[in-house]
């Protein structure tokens, strides 16, 4: 045996024989301070659930004309909260300070994106509760990061941390909320911020854990699909067929935004108005497509559940569009990533209808894929977070899907702050 060879042999022996201890990182400040950050942001997102359902549950009372006012109303009560207590901004702004503020986030705000986001949320906004958990969680990580004197990456990487948890607690799932937190904030160098990976998976399974507990929540898929069986080769080119249909929908979401936005902002209203106005013209379509209203949770097992006719599929979608559109011009507060999932979900029934040899599961997955990822600028973390919520096993067709959304998307991302900066 050469000499190296031997050298080599005997430090492999010494390593070996070194008593077997545990990893000094698990124990480190660092550690435990992004185990916080999932504690307390599964904590938050935990009694905001639970706030959340129980006003949505009361304010489901009202059917039929009475939703009409009800929404008016509680987009008015959402204007008056931002007008008076602070405007939390949206997600644009989350974005900005994440890149260009150091991942400083300001929970000043906090007060006012809980309070106008529940009225929101809770009445029937076609938004979900993703956007204002994952502002809140986020500004408590920048919160935490601020009392232990962190700077640069490190308080940035405890800001995506505790952006990180928001998304999971709420999707119920740790690698894909991770994921999502740093594609959101810029399509193309996701890779800037990949030093944030571990802490975020670290705050996200924390955080899962919490809201497990306290939501009662179990493992498995959120959305009744039938079982997928692949049936050839082919299904590979179906699901990039499917998400080209997913595509254009995507297209028509963000032009149908563009117009709302334009009307809204055409003559200058106090916030309290264009809510109150908003409010009305959600009630009117909640009114004639009952589906539209709320974001989508509970609403995507009731049209899978549920043999709609063509002509009612086509009404919800366009519906739903529409009614998302109203919700983010007009000063209403909350997410649209799940809306965006019941967009697909309607567009995949309304293709099986149309083509019933299709396999309806295969077309629902790639158009939810497809419009997401062609939106949020998200093609990694989509398909985890589908497979998770669908409970869809086969991968390769989800990713198909959602890198055909991302690379037929506009060229101006509808989250304007993933632009690079001048």
């Amino acid at each position: 045996m050469k000499l190296k060879q031997k050298r080599k042999l005997v430090t492999y022996l010494n390593i070996l024989d070194q008593p077997i201890k545990f990893n000094p990182f698990v124990f480190s400040r660092t550690f435990l301070l992004w185990a916080l950050v999932g504690l307390i942001g599964g904590c938050i997102a935990g009694l905001y659930w639970i706030v959340l359902e129980f006003f949505t549950h009361k304010l489901a009372f009202f059917e039929g004309w009475s939703v009409i006012p009800v929404m008016a109303i509680c987009g008015y009560l959402a204007g008056l909260v931002i007008h008076f207590i602070g405007d939390p901004g949206e997600i644009h702004l989350m974005v900005n300070n994440i890149r260009f503020n150091k991942g400083k986030l300001d929970p000043k705000n906090n007060p006012s994106m809980v309070l106008s986001s529940l009225l929101c949320v809770a009445s029937g906004g076609s938004l979900g509760p993703e956007a204002p958990l994952v502002q809140v969680t986020g500004s408590t990580g920048s919160w935490l990061g601020k009392i232990f004197r962190l700077k640069g990456e490190e308080l940035r990487s405890l800001s995506i941390a505790g952006m990180a948890s928001g998304f999971t607690a709420l999707f119920g799932a740790p690698l894909g909320g991770s994921l999502f937190a740093l594609e959101i904030l810029h399509h193309k160098h996701a890779v800037e911020y990949y030093k944030a990976i571990i802490p975020a998976l670290v705050a996200s399974s924390f955080s899962y854990v919490v809201f497990a507990i306290i939501i009662h929540v179990g493992l498995g898929a959120v959305w009744n699909l039938e079982a997928y069986e692949f049936a050839g080769t082919f299904d590979f080119a179906y699901a990039v067929l499917f998400a080209i249909a997913g595509t254009a929908i995507g297209w028509g979401f963000i032009y149908c935004i563009k117009g709302f936005k334009f009307l809204f902002d055409k003559k200058q209203l106090p916030i309290y108005i264009k809510t109150l106005i908003g409010g009305l013209l959600l009630g009117v379509i909640a009114y004639y497509i009952p589906l539209t209203r709320y974001f989508g949770h509970h609403e995507i097992n009731e049209i899978l559940s549920e043999p709609l006719p063509v002509k009612l599929l086509v009404a919800i979608l366009i519906g739903k569009i529409v009614a998302i559109s109203i919700t983010v011009t007009s000063g209403w507060r909350g997410g649209f990533i799940i809306p965006l999932f019941f967009v697909g979900a309607t567009l995949g029934l309304i293709i099986h209808h149309v083509f019933p040899s299709t396999n309806l599961t295969l077309a629902i997955v790639s158009c939810m894929a497809a419009i997401n990822a062609c939106v949020t600028r998200t093609p990694m973390s989509t398909p985890i977070l589908l497979a998770t919520l669908t409970g869809f096993s086969y991968f390769i067709p989800i990713l198909f899907a959602s890198l055909t959304g991302y690379f037929l998307a506009p060229r101006i991302p509808f989250i304007s702050s993933q632009l690079d900066p001048e």
